[in-house]
């Protein structure tokens, strides 16, 4: 779970408001969201660094890892982020390894009540073989043709 600073609030409401469904999970969240949400629901958050200072790319590595199934990030889209490319790459590594993401209230509302959250989900694994042969010349290649 990740939350712009603007956001913070409105995730606490949400984490709140969905205790009962959060306390059957493994939470897992960027430093001062982790803090935050630790002491409004009284579950234990695994807290990464804050998301400048790393905590994006260090959910982005567990997501790489098979560690986490589902993202909540609010994130604010009216204001510029210093670490935007930290919130890109997180977002991609997301997007790649096939993870449901909610970037607000409305869509964490559909994906924390939907029939799949309680069950065991056999999500696709997408088959980076292909990536690892290529290698970034094979991928630069491509780029400078299609440029």
């Amino acid at each position: 779970m990740i939350a712009h600073d603007n956001k913070k609030p409105d995730l606490t409401e949400w984490a709140r408001y969905n205790l009962a469904v959060l306390a059957r999970h493994d939470l897992c969240a960027t430093g001062t969201t982790g803090r935050l949400l630790q002491a409004e629901l009284g579950l234990p958050v695994a807290c990464m660094r804050s998301g400048p200072l790393g905590g994006d790319q260090q959910i982005g590595a567990r997501i790489a890892e098979g560690q986490i199934d589902v993202l909540i990030f609010f994130w604010d889209s009216l204001e510029p982020q210093p670490h935007d490319p930290d919130v890109k790459a997180l977002l991609r590594l997301a997007v790649a390894w096939n993870i449901p993401v909610a970037c607000n209230r409305a869509s964490a509302d559909f994906l924390i009540s939907s029939p799949l959250l309680g069950h065991a989900y056999d999500r696709m694994q997408p088959d980076f073989a292909d990536y690892a042969h290529r290698g970034w010349s094979a991928l630069a290649t491509t780029a400078d043709q299609v440029a």
